[in-house]
């Protein structure tokens, strides 16, 4: 995961996992309406994972 890939994570959660598919970019936008750190915190997961 390269450092742009983590900016976009901070910045727009939901951008940050658009090619993971749509469930995760549901996922990771319900989170980012619960809390800005939620989703943030889901999207690093999801992007961490190979």
């Amino acid at each position: 995961m390269g450092i742009l890939r983590v900016l976009v994570c901070i910045f727009c959660p939901p951008l940050a996992v658009i090619d993971k598919g749509c469930g995760s970019v549901l996922i990771i936008f319900l989170l980012t309406l619960c809390g800005w750190v939620p989703g943030v915190i889901g999207a690093l997961i999801i992007n961490n994972k190979r």
